[in-house]
């Protein structure tokens, strides 16, 4: 088999076909057999050994969720055989520092660590960080080979294994789904999203292929760790980060896992290209979305779904008092410009918003805030919402879809499409842009004169001229107190917006 399957792995479920691979003699025959805890067989799946990767690949009936079963493949008189394996949904976790802090890291962590053990139905396996100059058919290392959830496995150390956000979304959705989850972390702190994106993505936004040079590299310079693979003794609060060259974190980490059949994706990245290519990630994220759905599909013999269910989390907070604006442009960014998401160039997307989840007194610094638990529980809402179909289920925050300018009032009424909750009445968190013309704007306070049930009332007291824009929470660090101005009745704040 592939360096990844083992032991009490998952694989995914109904209505796809689970697809297992491996490597053997060039030209030779591989049995794979399905068989039940007693040894009742109950699939078998004959696959021939190619080149020039002497790879083979088949792909399995569609399963019920459930398990265990024993899984082997023989190839003459040798055989490899996993046991406890189950079926259920797999997703992949990828992005950054902020997807790589492990449960050891966050709010609560011994309580959470001391949970893991009731949930031996969510399996979790880690890939060592690696990069490459070429594309990869298997992968070059292994953090966490698949494993029932420990206390030590879930917090092994600071940013290396396991993915605190995986692993929540992984329990909320288990607790939601009650059948099995397969969870794949593949993340490397302080890393943009060139280094995740195939050349292929990176040519759809204009990006040569020549970015690994000096030039490039020095483009970035970051605070966040790095994995502790590469260095346990190396500070958190030093100015360091991990591989920026494009393609090398995808040719290493993501396409040797583009056999495997996905129910989802979760992704947390974006602190980087805050200071690298910043306006170009409304291209770049859209792109890579777009390019991993298309590889997993077409690497999966069309097993996952062409629009494979991809979450996000919008960044989080960093600087306090920051007037550097790359973080609300790259938070924009993150929706292509549009704010919310799923949207006509992001479909099958969801997002949680982590704006209001700052923590200045994170041991890890501010842009490493410990509430994951807020994270996920977003995160699976949006899952539950866009990858599995749940009606009636609110999962994101208000949005303003109105707007009307009293002139002679000097107010603006700003119309929201949910029932909204004022939290902070002291927070300057609407501005409009006052100008005769609308670049450059003239950006001032626009104070909050009321708030009804959907509508906000602004004053223009200060605006001399008409009013040509208006924006919400821009600011780096735009809430204080883990609590921002407006939210919904279910407690999901409003994103930014421009």
């Amino acid at each position: 088999f592939a360096s990844y399957y083992g032991d009490h792995m998952v694989l995914q479920k109904e209505p796809a076909g689970a697809v297992v691979w491996g490597y053997g003699k060039l030209g030779a025959t591989v049995t794979v057999t399905l068989s039940e805890d007693g040894g009742l067989i109950i699939m078998k799946k004959m696959a021939q050994v190619k080149g020039p990767s002497g790879m083979w690949i088949t792909v399995l009936d569609p399963m019920d969720q459930g398990g265990p079963y024993t899984l082997t493949a023989r190839q003459g008189s040798k055989n490899v055989t996993l046991r406890d394996v189950y079926f259920g949904d797999v997703w992949l976790c990828s992005g950054q520092s902020n997807m790589a802090m492990t449960v050891l890291q966050i709010a609560n962590a011994s309580q959470e660590l001391a949970a893991a053990t009731r949930y031996p139905y969510v399996r979790i396996f880690a890939a060592a960080p690696a990069r490459s100059d070429v594309e990869l058919e298997d992968l070059e290392r292994i953090d966490l080979l698949w494993s029932i959830p420990t206390a030590e496995n879930l917090g092994h150390g600071n940013f290396t294994y396991f993915s605190a956000v995986c692993w929540l979304l992984g329990r909320y959705l288990y607790e939601a789904l009650r059948y099995p989850l397969g969870l794949v972390e593949a993340a490397w702190g302080g890393t943009p999203i060139e280094a995740w994106s195939s050349q292929r993505a990176l040519r759809v936004c204009g990006l040569p292929g020549d970015m690994g040079s000096p030039k490039f590299r020095a483009g970035l310079i970051f605070h966040t760790p790095l994995s502790s693979a590469l260095s346990s003794s190396i500070s958190p609060h030093q100015h360091l980060s991990g591989p920026q060259t494009p393609s090398v974190l995808w040719n290493a980490m993501i396409h040797p896992l583009l056999n495997m059949t996905l129910r989802g994706v979760a992704w947390y990245q974006g602190e980087a290209n805050a200071f690298l290519h910043t306006d170009q990630y409304n291209c770049t994220f859209p792109a890579l979305i777009a390019d991993w759905r298309q590889a997993f599909h077409a690497g999966s013999a069309g097993q996952t779904d062409p629009l494979l269910p991809f979450g996000f989390v919008q960044l989080s907070t960093y600087r306090r008092q920051s007037p550097d604006d790359s973080f609300t442009h790259l938070r924009w960014h993150q929706t292509a410009d549009l704010g919310v998401v799923p949207n006509a160039r992001m479909p099958g997307t969801f997002m949680a918003v982590a704006m209001d989840l700052c923590d200045t007194h994170s041991p890890y610094g501010s842009i490493h805030p410990r509430d994951k638990q807020n994270v996920a529980h977003r995160l699976q809402l949006g899952a539950r919402a866009v990858a599995y179909g749940e009606k009636d289920l609110v999962f994101q925050g208000p949005y303003p879809i109105h707007a009307v300018l009293e002139v002679t009032r000097g107010l603006l009424n700003v119309t929201y499409s949910q029932e909204l909750v004022w939290r902070r009445r002291d927070m300057p968190a609407f501005e409009v842009c006052c100008s005769s013309q609308p670049s450059p704007c003239v950006w001032l306070l626009a104070p909050v004169v009321a708030v009804g049930s959907h509508t906000v009332t602004l004053a223009l007291s200060g605006c001399g001229t008409l009013a040509l824009g208006l924006r919400y929470a821009w600011a780096e660090w735009p809430c204080e107190y883990e609590s921002c101005a407006l939210y919904n009745t279910q407690g999901l704040p409003a994103p930014p917006f421009l």
